[in-house]
């Protein structure tokens, strides 16, 4: 018979009941922290945003096609916006569309109303004599366009009449039987000025386009006036005296704007750019006159004043065309003094106006640069 066994005490390092494993975890009273959060919080705080980044991946096709769709139903549901023609424009589209009604007017002749009311409707219940295309018009320009309400425009075009048929009456036979000209002049294309006054209204089309429609025929009316040439910058007309400095630099500058005789470059002041024509219209140029500004023409000038002087003028040149014919041509320059010399400092526009008495002058010319 075996001596029974001794036992040994157990220890609390050999094992531990569980409320006493919670009795340790109690018994400390403090809680790890790491950087501010604690090891249990920061468990907790991962989980919950890698929930949330899962459920951001699986929503977000979901929320963006529920807003593409929203998107489309709005635009389905929305009424379009009516574009309206803003007053006071349409001049340019009024202008074409008169230049138009005008050109197919000039043709018709009986029949024609239909094309005709494309531009004004009523037209179809106008009566309409001869023959269609008996004549046409010819340089059809805009001469005057003038607002007479905030959406309609009376436009002016200018036309030459041609006659496209031979009237009998200028035909005769002759003793022997043949049909000759009796008037060659007649027989020939007539043409002659005529001026036409459109009214054309101006409104809002599909598509957010502007419209146009004739209020009624063209009217036959009298040329524009002429107005009164207005006072310019300039003094009298002179003859370009050769030895005058400012005869020399245009005459060097339009032979190689004109004739390519040559570097252009050398004649423009520093900071003007311009580009001589090509192929060169012309051969050669011969300048006859100038008008320049503040100058009385009293006394001849040989010299040239202080450097960034500037002044203006006007120039009339006959320039000789390839088939030997001089054509007279006149062009508006500002002048520019450097090193002893004038150089082109532009190309003007047009010729200066004066300005009124009362008016002060923003930089009287020439003057010296400071």
């Amino acid at each position: 018979m075996k001596p029974p066994r001794s036992r040994r005490p157990v220890t609390t390092t050999d094992r531990a009941p569980a409320d006493a494993v919670q009795e340790d975890w109690d018994s400390h009273g403090e809680v790890e922290y790491v950087g501010g959060w604690s090891t249990g919080a920061r468990a907790n705080t991962s989980a919950v945003l890698r929930w949330a980044a899962w459920g951001l991946l699986v929503l977000g096709p979901v929320l963006g096609a529920a807003a593409f769709a929203r998107v489309s139903t709005t635009d389905r549901t929305t009424p379009a916006v009516t574009a309206s023609a803003p007053t006071g424009t349409g001049s340019q589209g009024a202008a074409g569309f008169a230049t138009l009604f005008v050109a197919d007017f000039l043709r018709a002749g009986d029949g024609d109303q239909d094309k005709l009311a494309a531009y004004y409707p009523a037209a179809g219940d106008v009566r309409l004599e001869g023959d269609p295309d008996r004549r046409h018009g010819e340089q059809l320009t805009v001469v005057r366009l003038r607002q007479t309400d905030p959406d309609v425009w009376a436009v002016t075009i200018a036309a030459r009449i041609v006659s496209d048929s031979t009237p009998a009456a200028t035909k005769t036979t002759a003793a022997d039987g043949q049909t000759t000209a009796h008037d060659t002049a007649a027989a020939t294309a007539t043409d002659a000025l005529h001026y036409f006054q459109v009214p054309v209204a101006v409104g809002a089309a599909s598509g957010g386009a502007s419209g146009y429609v004739a209020l009624s025929m063209p009217a036959e009316v009298a040329a524009p006036s002429r107005i009164k040439v207005p006072e310019l910058i300039y003094g009298p007309v002179q003859p370009a005296v050769p030895a005058d400095p400012r005869t020399q630099a245009v005459t060097a500058f339009l032979d190689a704007y004109l004739a390519g005789s040559g570097e252009l470059d050398r004649y423009l002041a520093p900071g003007t750019h311009l580009t001589p024509i090509r192929p060169a219209p012309y051969s050669g140029i011969a300048v006859d006159q100038m008008a320049i500004e503040g100058d009385q023409g009293s006394e001849p000038i040989t010299s040239v004043p202080a450097d960034g002087t500037r002044t203006r003028l006007v120039v009339t040149l006959r320039a000789t065309g390839r088939d030997k014919v001089r054509v007279p041509l006149a062009y508006a320059l500002t002048l520019k003094s450097r090193g002893g010399r004038w150089e082109i400092a532009a190309l003007d526009g047009a010729p200066s106006p004066a300005l009124p008495a009362n008016t002060p002058a923003v930089s009287p010319a020439p003057t010296p640069a400071s």
